[in-house]
């Protein structure tokens, strides 16, 4: 084992860790006053839970040895063998710092899905469906990319979670959407606090260094390319979406700009391990037209994702993964894209975004469909006019 990358991977951790918090500020700041606490509680209830769950079972799932492709078997439950030794799937890491790692990825994935049924679900609704997208959704996706499943054997990309993060909770996100239906008077749901929202924004791009820099699970070169790929993507991202939301409106926004630069974020997390400096800023300017276009969608196709999770990590990560396959340079980390020669590679990304989709959007679906079976999904009309402050957690945010 590796003291330096020890060392490194660790606090790439505590950074990732660092996001679930800044997560809850982002979209705390976007929702009325009066659900202000309900939605911090959607993130910081998923670092409690889903972090014990990961250590119960959640690790052994994903990275337990491969059954079938599909999951991985419980060789790891209550982190049975799990202690200093060398990580099997990163041998230079104690296998706790390795395991510790890949849980603040669960956590934040499962947080990033609240958005999408922020001031309008239960709150034991929100604990019971994330309990089971953690075992049956999330587990066999980090098994599939990353833990030796049939993505990782057909070649998949996917150095920091396209696939597995964003791609994943934007159709946990769609799915949600659907079930739980929009919120009343949604068309009046502005922003109560843009200011917490950009501190939020702040925070997670800074905690994103340690999501992608961390994903080299080395300090070395490979870490630096990926934290350069994604500083100057999500810069990219700002451009991107400013621009083309001042042409549209002749404004251009401060929450555009923070939403830029998530898109950015979103866009290189796939390639930010395979793709050189110039084709990241390109992904990244691309990554903020292309989310801007994808937020406008639910105007069309009338769903209510109230905080944007499938317009910007949907649309994002899908754009992300495709343009892996088309500009990974084998002179970064081994494998080529279609600019390279291997025009296969982008199919391989085809497959896996399709398969990505369908897959957690089905199992959601069918996940929610359990949680209202047991609990119930939405609250009352009464309850929302009051706010979910109020109405499930007997608190104000504000005093005033």
């Amino acid at each position: 084992m590796n003291a330096t990358d020890t060392a490194f991977v660790l606090l790439c951790a505590t950074m990732v860790m660092l996001m679930t918090p800044a997560l809850a500020l982002f979209y705390g700041g976007l929702v009325r006053s009066r659900n202000v606490l309900s939605t911090h509680m959607h993130s910081y209830a998923s670092l409690g839970v889903i972090s014990l769950l990961w250590a119960f079972f959640g690790y052994s799932l994903a990275f337990g040895g491969d059954m079938g492709g599909l999951i991985g078997d419980l060789s790891y439950v209550f982190l049975r063998g799990v202690g200093s030794d060398a990580a099997p799937a990163a041998s230079q890491l104690p296998h706790n710092a390795f395991m510790a790692f890949q849980g603040m990825f669960a956590v934040l994935t499962v947080a990033l899905i609240s958005g999408s049924y922020a001031e309008r679900i239960k709150f034991g609704a929100m604990l019971c469906f994330s309990c089971l997208w953690l075992a049956f959704v999330y587990c066999p996706m980090a098994h599939w990319v990353w833990g030796g499943g049939w993505m990782m054997k057909m070649g998949a990309l996917d150095f920091a979670g396209g696939a597995v993060v964003h791609m994943a909770s934007a159709a946990a996100a769609l799915a949600c959407a659907h079930a739980v239906g929009p919120r009343r008077m949604a068309a009046s749901a502005l922003p109560h606090n843009l200011p917490l929202t950009l501190l939020g924004g702040g925070l997670l791009w800074f905690g994103w260094f340690g999501f992608n820099a961390g994903s080299a699970l080395a300090s070395g070169g490979l870490a630096a390319q990926a934290l350069v790929n994604t500083h100057l993507a999500s810069a990219a991202g700002i451009v991107g979406w400013m621009l083309i939301e001042w042409k549209r409106t002749g404004k251009a926004t401060t929450l555009g700009v923070i939403s830029g630069a998530l898109a950015g974020l979103v866009a290189i997390t796939p390639g930010a391990g395979f793709v050189n400096t110039m084709a990241s800023i390109f992904i990244g300017f691309a990554g903020g037209l292309i989310c801007y276009g994808g937020v406008l969608l639910k105007n069309r196709f009338h769903y209510d994702d109230a905080l944007d999770v499938v317009g910007i990590h949907g649309v994002g990560g899908t754009w992300g993964a495709l343009a892996t396959g088309i500009f990974a340079c084998a002179a970064i980390n081994n494998v080529d894209g279609l600019l390279y020669g291997n025009a296969k590679q982008l199919g391989v990304q085809a497959v896996s975004v399709v398969g990505t989709w369908v897959f957690v959007y089905i199992a959601s679906r069918i996940l929610l469909k359990v949680t209202d079976v047991l609990v119930g999904l939405r609250v009352s009309a009464d309850a929302e006019a009051v706010g979910l402050d109020l109405s499930e957690h007997n608190e104000r945010g504000y005093n005033l």
